[in-house]
């Protein structure tokens, strides 16, 4: 049998499974076999992990394939374009690796590019092509705005910092089980590290909770509604931390602010307006 490694910053990408799915589809292999096989890049297990855990349980055989990358960035961006499109995500799961990619790939195009300012000056002369940029790339890939693509980088950030303390507690709030909003993150984008340890000290003694306002606590009411559409409980949730947003800045006055915030909320209602 092939040996396989696992790489834990490649198997940490995604949380696990939870209870149920895992039990679906450890049955579905005992029925079934598995089906896909198991991808590998140099010898490293990119795709499969779940599966990978329970042939092993289960002493099941199973196939593999390989894919080449020059780096593992290009292997990273492979394993969430595959997850992505092959998952069911939720909202805030959507934010945090559409962020993810968004770094990655710039990572990427500066280390293929080498991009400064003299060649930036060349590309708007018309003398070398204009690269289009990595926001408007991954807008048109994730049918979303630039500035959402914008925003879930900030969010990205603040979750990876997070990660960086405590990777248990950016796993639990990957998979939902601990609720952070879209406000809170964004402040923890910009925070400091001591704002950040302050969160995970909140969450670890059990003191944490996630800033919503009533409107938005009402919307998780509903959210619970299965009769719901999808674009119904994206509204709902998104409409709700707006609300709490310009609460937050009319206690200030500050005008700026507020008209950012209503920028934002435009941007998400066109989102939205293009999945439905």
């Amino acid at each position: 049998m092939q040996e396989i490694i696992i790489d834990k910053e490649f198997a940490d990408i995604f949380p696990p499974l939870n209870e149920r799915n895992a039990a679906e589809l450890e049955e579905s292999i005992l029925v079934h076999g598995c089906v896909l096989p198991l991808v590998l890049w140099d010898g490293i297990l990119i795709d499969g992990h779940n599966r990978y855990q329970i042939l092993m349980k289960h002493g099941l055989p199973f196939s593999t394939i390989s894919v080449d990358f020059a780096s593992r960035d290009l292997a990273k961006i492979w394993i969430i374009e595959n997850q992505v499109a092959r998952r069911n995500l939720t909202q805030s799961q959507l934010r945090y690796y559409r962020g993810s990619h968004y770094h990655l790939e710039k990572r990427v195009v500066g280390n293929m590019t080498g991009r400064n300012q003299h060649n930036e000056d060349l590309a708007q002369n018309g003398l070398i092509p204009q690269r289009q940029s990595t926001a408007d790339k991954l807008a048109e890939q994730y049918n979303v705005s630039r500035n959402t693509i914008k925003r879930d980088a900030q969010l990205a950030n603040a979750i990876d910092a997070i990660g960086d303390q405590s990777p248990d507690i950016k796993m639990d709030i990957l998979s939902d089980k601990i609720r952070i909003s879209r406000v809170q993150l964004q402040e923890l984008a910009s925070g400091s590290e001591e704002c950040v340890s302050a969160v995970i000290s909140q969450i670890e003694n059990g003191t944490f909770t996630s800033r919503r306002s009533r409107a938005s606590a009402g919307a998780d009411d509903v959210i619970a509604d299965a009769n719901m559409k999808p674009w119904e409980r994206q509204f709902a949730t998104m409409t709700g931390e707006f609300q709490q947003t310009l609460r937050g800045f009319a206690k200030v006055d500050d005008t700026e602010s507020v008209r950012s915030a209503l920028r934002q909320y435009i941007d998400m209602l066109e989102d939205l307006y293009r999945g439905i």
